[in-house]
């Protein structure tokens, strides 16, 4: 009786401990599998309410309701968890994927006020279906709002599966427990005992310890199963460690997979996109050498982009490359490839063999990343499957990027041909002005009056009407007329015959016999003396002259452009300057302005000497902080063009960095105003210099907003501010 009241007892804590442990583990079960769905529910609405959101609000901005209604279509189509979705605006609904009539009463629902990041409840219709509705304010709310709406049925029924999958799992589990039970008990109930105290006495924790088997019974067979299980577990143990050492890290590794797919699908600047990945893929394998070589646009050049930068190769290097890059359809192992290295860079010299993992993208090739590996690569299999798997997620990405990066270079160089005329920059009005002049007197023999401040590039200009003269293919000759002293210049404008003066001991030709078929560009042209003055009139009027000492007549065929930074009008009424020369020289005048008189001038110019500089000395310098080109704007310039220019050439010397520093600019510039008290200057000003800064930033980065509020040092909702703000648009290109 003692025994069979010990087996019932064992078989009914057999029935309860499964039932129970079922009905446990089920509840458990579909309670955290109920959260982690709502959760993922939440997470994807808002996910897509935030992504829907911003693609809507240029849409909404633009007043473009066909766009947007096909914007909602498409996410409706594409998401199957999706119900509804709408937007409203001023309790008007602009666009909604209703297949019938909007129905009003959602409109009655949600409407409290809607936080910046968003909101979701709980509701019912009318037939006892319940939805998640999520609501997101477009721009801050004032697009409007987004709703979206998710059903709770698909989700009832995977819990409700859930439920039935693991009632009919425990059932059978206690079916084959209790019929086990009833087998064994019986039988084994002594001979487990007497096991069991044996096994008491070891230690759970130790497996090396063994059971002596009592004999060749039952008893001694199960303990010598029971010594070989120990021993099994002890070698099982030690196999599942290892491997969940290995599940662990493919995990980990899975994870980062889904982190590097989901970061890079949000970035389309190239630079930051291979940046990242490169950074990710150190994790991954060993090798440190890594290169992304994509083609650009129709392969007509190839895009090498490292950690640091995107460079453009057009060599012939780059041409042998194409072809071997394009016929790659797996991972390849290569020698180090004399073409390939050196368009790479000096780091892959020392790696033994390169690893090329092309880039597939629709089953076509746009280029591979390449991996320099030292001699002793320990790179596992696992790891570079990894990689494959995350260059074809990201593939099309980088297609995007790529064809943005061009668009980008395309956009910056048209920009870059618009604000440069024969070497003169600028895209002023005044300046504007000054090209149509040229353009117009240029074929012309017109003598030119150039006049303005000292550095404000007269002898540019001259040198622009001489390039769009027809006289363009002949000599262009400079003449600085205060640069000789009053006894020689009549010379060396005119030349002189030997024995002409002491030290006259050959002929020599003067600069307008040097300037025959050209142009003579006389800079300075008020400090001629007065009696070189009556010979150049002549010069002007018949192109004759004779060379000091001599009695030939020379006949020249010359334009003459002449410069001065004097008020030449004054010069005549002081008596200093010939009235009548003075208007033979003043047919077309050109008044250049100063640079403080066409400051929206001086970022182009900053970042047009930058450039140069930079190329000269070999640095990574590409733009100027916020301070630094506040500062530029807010200086005088006293001594225009000349002095930005040799400013940027003390700036680029002295950075440090990839930005130009106030501190990096001369003492007389980056101390002529505080950044704190340009703050307080007056409002117009302000707001012109800032809408200056902006509006650069915006046209460098091909308006890309988050690029742009990243070199100006502001957030990007700031950058949306102030765009709508001071109402700047995209530059109309014809």
């Amino acid at each position: 009786m003692k025994l069979q009241s010990f087996r019932i007892k064992l078989l009914l804590s057999v029935f309860t401990l499964v039932l129970g442990s079922g009905l446990l583990i089920a509840h458990l079960v579909t309670q955290r599998y109920s959260k982690s769905l709502f959760a993922a529910m939440i997470a994807q609405g808002e996910y897509l309410s935030q992504a829907l959101a911003f693609e809507a609000a240029e849409k909404i901005l633009t007043n473009d309701l066909v766009s947007l209604q096909r914007l909602l279509d498409s996410q409706l189509q594409g998401n199957s968890g999706v119900s509804y979705c709408f937007v409203l605006k001023n309790e008007q609904v602009l666009a909604h994927t209703f297949s019938s009539d909007f129905p009003a009463q959602l409109l009655g629902v949600h409407t409290e006020s809607i936080p910046e990041d968003g909101s979701h409840r709980r509701i019912a219709s009318t037939g006892d279906e319940y939805f998640l509705d999520f609501a997101w304010p477009i721009f801050s709310g004032k697009a409007g709002i987004l709703r979206l709406g998710f059903s709770e049925k698909p989700y009832r029924k995977q819990i409700a599966r859930i439920w039935q999958q693991i009632a009919l799992l425990t059932l059978g589990v206690l079916a084959v427990a209790l019929a086990a039970s009833v087998l064994f008990i019986g039988r084994f109930t002594k001979p487990l005992m007497k096991l069991s105290e044996a096994a008491e006495s070891i230690d759970a924790g130790n497996l090396q310890l063994a059971v002596v088997p009592a004999g060749k019974d039952e008893v001694g067979r199960l303990t010598d199963a029971f010594n070989k299980m120990v021993e099994r577990i002890r070698r099982h143990t030690s196999e599942l460690e290892s491997k969940a050492r290995e599940l662990d890290r493919a995990h980990q590794q899975m994870h980062s997979s889904f982190e590097i797919i989901q970061k890079i699908s949000a970035q389309t600047n190239l630079q930051d996109i291979c940046a990242y990945l490169i950074t990710r893929f150190r994790n991954i394998v060993s090798c440190s050498h890594f290169a992304f070589m994509i083609y650009g646009i129709e392969k007509q050049y190839l895009l090498i982009c490292t950690e640091a930068e995107v460079t453009m190769n057009k060599t012939a290097a780059a041409e042998d490359i194409l072809p071997l890059l394009s016929g790659l359809t797996e991972r390849t192992q290569l020698p180090p490839n004399p073409i390939m290295v050196p368009v790479l860079s000096d780091r892959f010299r020392e790696a033994s063999r390169l690893a090329a993992f092309p880039i597939l993208h629709e089953h076509q090739n746009i280029g591979a990343m390449i991996i320099g590996c030292p001699g002793a690569c320990r790179c596992e299999e696992k790891d570079q499957a990894v990689i494959e798997l995350i260059l074809s997620q990201t593939a099309g990405a980088m297609t995007r990027a790529v064809r943005h990066e061009q668009q980008a270079r395309e956009f910056q160089c048209r920009i870059e041909e618009s604000n440069n005329y024969c070497e003169l920059v600028g895209r002023d009005p005044k300046m504007q002005t000054i090209y149509k002049l040229i353009e117009d007197i240029g074929p012309t023999d017109a003598t030119v009056l150039i006049q303005g401040e000292s550095g404000t590039g007269k002898e540019l200009v001259a040198r622009a009407v001489h390039t769009k003269s027809l006289r363009s293919r002949g000599p262009f000759v400079v003449i600085n007329c205060s640069a000789y002293p009053a006894t020689l210049l009549e010379s060396e404008l005119f030349g002189h015959e030997k024995g002409a003066f002491t030290g006259a001991v050959r002929r020599k030709k003067g600069l307008f016999e040097r300037a025959d078929s050209g142009t003579v560009f006389l800079d300075e042209i008020g400090e001629v003396p007065s009696s070189a003055q009556i010979k150049l009139l002549r010069v002007l009027q018949t192109q004759k002259f004779e060379r000091l000492g001599g009695e030939q007549t020379l006949t020249v065929d010359t334009r003459i452009i002449s410069a001065t930074n004097k008020e030449l009008l004054e010069e005549v009424k002081q008596g200093r300057f010939r009235e009548d020369l003075y208007y033979r020289l003043n047919v077309i005048p050109i008044n250049l302005p100063p640079l403080r008189e066409r400051r929206n001038d001086i970022p182009i110019l900053s970042r047009h000497f930058q450039r140069r500089f930079a190329a000269e000395q070999e640095k990574d310098i590409r733009t100027f902080s916020p301070d630094a080109m506040r500062q530029l704007l807010d200086y005088q310039w006293p001594g225009n063009v000349r002095e930005l220019e040799n400013s940027i050439e003390h700036a680029v010397v002295l950075a440090k960095g990839r930005r130009i520093q106030v501190s990096d600019l001369p003492s007389a510039i980056a101390g002529s105003l505080p950044v704190t008290e340009a703050k307080t200057k007056t409002a117009g000003k302000y707001t012109e210099n800032e809408v200056t800064l902006i509006r650069e930033a915006l046209n460098e980065c091909n308006w890309n907003k988050k690029e742009a509020a990243r070199r100006l040092g502001i957030s990007r909702s700031t950058l949306y501010n102030k765009i709508r703000k001071y109402r700047i648009s995209p530059p109309t290109i014809h």
